[in-house]
């Protein structure tokens, strides 16, 4: 059965898989402990004026590009039934940090696999519907991504005190269920909230044939405002107390070409959008709907990512985003990378001739170079 799709050609012509790049420091009697790290810079450039505080952010900028560090450990508890752990920091590569030394605890969790009744996980991990149905768009290093609620990817109702389990391959089939759990611990005694506790879940199915790939799933996006545990690095992803629908199909050509569909839904809160009394709080209650299209391709140290979407929110106008990016494999363990993303493409015209006005894109255009060093 044909399992690997262009994402992960791609992963694999960059020398970036985790897997693949992770340098075994123990294995004996059946444990075994990895471990795996990248530094990553880059310069970038353009995208929105200003942040949500008014301060300026589309200036040329050094940067680092998601360095990392992983710890990864298993033991073979029977021939079938294995314990597993991990544990990954980020760190800023670019510049000197006087504190910590990491910029956050990306994932840390512990489960048991199973060939046979499958996997189950405890932690702080990445989304399971971004995982399984909206993987094959995830394939930029830093923006272009427009599925898993604009891009939230990982973080979406996940990566802290959340369950998860999903099924082995059942001839192509896989089916997985998780849950994020929010406290209502810290409120004032008898405030709204204080005595209730909330259970974000997600699940779905994906089913791989030959070079097809397709996947469908759900994330409950209940709203926690009153509670007291918000996501890891404090954004506010908070739920629209709305469910999101999404579905993607993918298909390997071969050659080093695939192509990707995806679609994704979520309806608008109208009770609470009535409420709203900030444009903020009116973004986070409207719904939206989201179609994705793109291709990926790679040919001997070269690969090359491509995608346009089509994003209708509930109320605001329509947009056309895109992205692309370029990547070489200098080495094993050394490569290097150009990517652009346009948030809101807008009407590009050219004038006439006769001096006739026409609409300019006043969007900026979101450049990012770079390199990573994998060990």
């Amino acid at each position: 059965m044909k399992k690997t799709l262009l994402a992960t050609a791609i992963a694999g012509a960059l020398g970036v898989s985790a897997a693949a790049q992770a340098a075994t420091v123990y294995d004996q009697d059946g444990t075994k402990v990895d471990l795996y790290a990248r530094i990553a810079m880059g310069i970038s450039g353009g995208g929105p004026e200003t942040n949500d505080d008014g301060e300026k952010i589309d200036g040329t900028e050094f940067r680092d590009v998601y360095s990392r560090l992983r710890l990864t450990g298993s033991h073979e508890i029977t021939s079938d039934l294995s314990a597993f752990a991990g544990v990954e920091w980020r760190f800023k590569g670019d510049e000197r940090d006087q504190s910590t030394g990491f910029a956050e605890v990306r994932h840390s969790y512990l489960g048991l696999r199973s060939n046979q009744f499958g996997t189950f996980q405890a932690g702080n991990f990445d989304s399971y519907y971004n995982s399984f149905v909206a993987a094959p768009f995830d394939v930029y290093i830093d923006r272009g991504f427009e599925l898993s609620k604009g891009g939230a990817g990982g973080d979406l109702q996940a990566r802290g005190d959340s369950l998860g389990y999903y099924t082995p391959d059942l001839s192509g089939f896989q089916a997985f269920i998780m849950a994020k759990h929010y406290t209502g611990n810290g409120q004032e005694a008898g405030s709204e909230g204080s005595n209730s506790s909330k259970l974000n879940a997600q699940g779905g199915v994906k089913y791989e044939w030959e070079g097809l790939r397709l996947a469908a799933g759900f994330v409950q996006d209940r709203d926690d405002d009153q509670l007291t545990e918000r996501r890891y690095d404090g954004r506010d992803l908070r739920g629209a107390d709305e469910n999101i629908y999404g579905a993607t199909a993918a298909y390997d050509f071969g050659n080093g070409f695939s192509a990707r569909l995806g679609y994704e839904t979520q309806d608008t809160n109208d009770g609470a959008l009535e409420g709203a009394t900030t444009a903020a709080e009116a973004q986070r209650y409207s719904g939206y709907d989201v179609w994705g299209l793109g291709a990926s391709y790679a040919i001997g140290q070269w690969a090359f990512n491509a995608d346009v979407y089509r994003v209708d929110p509930d109320n605001e106008e329509k947009r056309t985003a895109w992205a692309a990016g370029a990547y070489y494999k200098v080495s094993s363990n050394f490569d290097v990378f150009a990517e652009l993303n346009r948030k809101d493409q807008g009407d590009i015209t050219i004038s006439t001739a006769d001096g006739v006005d026409v609409e300019e894109n006043d969007d900026s255009l979101f450049w990012l170079v770079g390199a990573r060093y994998h060990f």
